[in-house]
């Protein structure tokens, strides 16, 4: 058994993936502890439930961005024994964030720019990226926005380090329009993709990740190729509010999700919550504290062709544990 969190410290927009060593890793985005910036979370465990935080996986930021406290939303995946990390950073100067990529040749790092921007702004519409390789088409995807944007997909380049020539960015997910100060959907980030039984579900995020107004959740639409057409919950429910994870008494802003699956093939869902008992921490960028995000995690069930979660919120009660042997 487990009780939620799983990280019960600040541990925002997670990614886990298992390791071709045996390992779960998490990877968190920039954060202070003990008075000390760590630009590139990284923990480990055996069983995603009891994690060993090993420090600084990052530790030089690139040469273009070596003034950014804004290193986030990082995603890594492995390939043939190397793993690459997508994140964003704000560039020296500037006032946008840019995609960026790293690689390393262990999970905890150390990774190393690539050294240079990936895709630089507008604004803070190069964030949350997510590379995805498509088991039908065996393309190479990366998904990344908003900042009130679209979400975006364009086709990666073998070498994983630069987009494909000849291909552009598409849009996928478009936020609401409404006025409705209850619609997640008026902000749409943080995507996931996770194929399974001939769909490809993308996970989202919407509207307010944090502080005193945060209003978030995590959201979910589905279609047949992962380029889309997508169909949210929320459409086919014709239920603006929908979501698979919103908020309950016990936790706030539940959000930045990823999918994990245990060694008995069960699906996870990861993603930091705020515990409304200690809201905030010693932040980087905010002498009087920043919202505090946890690492929490609750099992995915599939019914009527969409992902659930038990209760559609967060578990705060004893729940059975992920299977850590087959």
């Amino acid at each position: 058994m487990y009780t939620n969190p799983v990280i019960d410290e600040n541990f925002p927009d997670p990614t886990i993936i298992h390791a071709s060593d045996g390992w779960y890793y998490a990877y968190g985005t920039q954060t202070k502890r003990a008075g000390r910036i760590i630009n590139l979370q990284v923990a480990r465990s055996q069983d995603l439930i009891s994690w060993e935080h090993l420090g600084e996986g990052l530790p030089h930021k690139p040469a273009w961005a070596t003034d950014s406290q804004k290193i986030w939303a990082p995603h890594v995946s492995e390939h043939q024994g190397r793993y690459f990390l997508y994140y964003s950073a704000r560039p020296n100067g500037a006032d946008y964030l840019s995609l960026a990529v790293a690689v390393a040749e262990a999970p905890a790092g150390p990774f190393v720019d690539s050294g240079r921007p990936l895709l630089p702004g507008p604004g803070f519409t190069c964030i949350d990226p997510m590379a995805f390789d498509d088991p039908t088409t065996g393309q190479r995807l990366l998904y990344w926005g908003s900042g009130f944007g679209p979400i975006w997909v364009r086709e990666l380049a073998d070498d994983r380090l630069h987009f494909r020539p000849g291909t552009e960015a598409q849009p996928i997910m478009y936020p609401s329009v409404s006025d409705d100060p209850d619609d997640y959907h008026r902000l749409v980030e943080a995507a996931w993709v996770h194929y399974r039984q001939g769909w490809y579900f993308l996970f989202f995020s919407g509207d307010n990740c944090c502080g005193a107004k945060a209003h978030y959740a995590v959201l979910v639409a589905r279609a047949r190729h992962a380029t889309g057409p997508f169909e949210t919950y929320a459409a086919a429910t014709a239920n603006p509010h929908a979501a698979l994870l919103a908020a309950n008494s016990h936790w706030q802003a539940p959000g930045h999700n990823c999918v994990v699956t245990d060694a008995a093939g069960q699906d996870w869902l990861a993603y930091h919550a705020i515990d409304p008992r200690q809201l905030t921490f010693d932040a980087i960028d905010d002498s009087e504290g920043y919202s505090r995000r946890i690492l929490l995690l609750d099992k995915l069930e599939y019914a009527d062709g969409w992902p659930v979660v038990v209760a559609g919120s967060p578990s705060r009660q004893p729940m059975p544990a992920p299977a850590d042997k087959l």
